[in-house]
């Protein structure tokens, strides 16, 4: 008495669609989420002089066989970005806590399950 296992066919279609992850052009696909994401994120983002919801960009890295979408913010005020403090809360320099508007996550949460589901079909 024992187990058997028995199998027909290959995995050829296995095999086409990793080749296909590794064809696609994930630059382009990149570039038309990393505008999405700016205007989510800028119409997220608290207005107060309007310089840091203006301030949103995104870069493409490729590199080492990965390509990267970034999210920047160059609104830095005392070498700190000021989304962030925004976002996270932050110290005042009476000493007083100023708890985060916790937008960003909010804003691009739907962008990357958008990208998620485009280069994974």
């Amino acid at each position: 008495m024992g187990v058997y296992f028995r199998g027909k066919g290959d995995f050829s279609k296995t095999d086409q669609y990793f080749k296909s992850l590794l064809n696609k052009d994930y630059t382009s696909i990149l570039s038309k989420y990393g505008q999405m994401g700016v205007e989510a994120l800028r119409a997220a983002t608290p207005v107060d002089t309007g310089l840091a919801s203006s301030s949103w960009n995104y870069e493409i890295v490729n590199e080492d066989g990965q390509v990267r979408l970034i999210w920047t913010n160059d609104d830095i005020e005392g070498g700190i970005n000021v989304v962030v403090l925004v976002d996270r809360g932050h110290c005042t320099k009476s000493g007083s806590w100023v708890p985060g508007q916790h937008f960003i996550d909010d804003a691009i949460s739907p962008i990357i399950a958008q990208i998620a589901r485009e280069v994974t079909s």
